[in-house]
């Protein structure tokens, strides 16, 4: 059974990523962005990316830096959010297996 305060956690995480996202299309939604703006925009999801996968270039840990080379390949041939879930799910799995 899941404790109540982890799931409060995970339902607010869960409900500011949300309000986030959403955020911005509120914000925006009655601009036109220039070259530039929609550059930013467009790049930013992959420079979250690879701020969450960096530490693992240096880690020490065999499933991390499998995990790793599985989230590459995967990002090589697929887009965002195909390439995250493989990268969550192969961290997880390779994690339980290795230890």
């Amino acid at each position: 059974m899941i404790d109540p305060a982890n799931l409060i956690a995970i339902v607010l995480m869960a409900s500011v990523t949300y309000l986030t996202r959403i955020g911005g299309y509120v914000v925006l939604r009655n601009r036109t962005l220039g070259r530039r703006a929609t550059a930013v925009m467009e790049a930013a999801p992959g420079c979250v990316l690879i701020s969450v996968i960096a530490p693992d270039f240096v880690s020490k840990n065999p499933a991390d830096l499998a995990a790793l080379a599985i989230t590459l390949l995967a990002a090589t041939r697929l887009s965002m959010l195909p390439t995250v879930v493989i990268g969550v799910a192969s961290s997880g799995v390779l994690r339980w297996l290795m230890g």
